[in-house]
């Protein structure tokens, strides 16, 4: 349902606490559509469609609540690091 989305729960479900700092990579890949070396606020919105076709697309606030969790240097972007 919109408005939903928990990134805390959803860190958890998918285990990304526990992998290695290879597999994390892998993922930033994945979502890292552009190839950037970045994750933009735009390649967030439709994280859930990289797990399972049937995800739905992010809220705006949903986005920027993610965002703003791995954003750790405030530029408006997840770098890999």
């Amino acid at each position: 349902a919109a408005e939903s989305f928990n990134y805390k729960k959803f860190f958890e479900m998918v285990g990304l606490k526990k992998k290695s700092p290879e597999d994390v990579k892998k993922v930033f890949h994945i979502l890292d559509k552009d190839k950037s070396g970045f994750i933009e606020e735009e390649e967030l919105k439709f994280v859930l469609k990289g797990f399972t076709p049937e995800g739905r697309d992010l809220s705006d606030n949903e986005t920027k609540a993610l965002l703003a969790a791995g954003d750790k240097d405030g530029d408006g972007k997840i770098g890999a690091d």
